[in-house]
């Protein structure tokens, strides 16, 4: 059974930075499209950035495109999400999955951006 374990997550300035790291165990990581998502408060979860099997392709959600960054190691069985010019508004507790049918959720961890 896969494991995910997010981190990096914590209390940011407006404008500033964060990277987030996802590790995952258990299972064949790189034969998957991974993504992150997030949750805030009293919303659904939605998916903010989303990377292929090779890292070559990314896409992400127009509320943070140009902003973030996904990549992957496919070696180190890692996704990061490099997160800049944060806004208030990505506040929320941020997750890795995969895009298929989704392995049991992690922890996941808490982003707050504010002043």
């Amino acid at each position: 059974q896969v494991q995910l374990v997010e981190s990096g997550g914590g209390l940011v300035q407006p404008g500033g930075s964060l990277r987030l790291s996802c590790a995952a165990s258990g299972g064949r990581f790189s034969i998957y499209d991974m993504g992150w998502y997030r949750q805030a408060p009293g919303k659904e979860r939605e998916l903010v950035a989303r990377i292929n099997t090779g890292g070559r392709i990314t896409n992400y959600a127009d509320s943070v495109k140009g902003r973030f960054t996904i990549s992957r190691d496919n070696a180190k069985n890692t996704v990061a999400l490099q997160m800049n010019s944060l806004k208030s508004e990505d506040t929320a507790q941020y997750y890795c999955n995969r895009i298929r049918t989704p392995w049991p959720w992690g922890q996941g961890t808490q982003v707050t951006v504010s002043s």
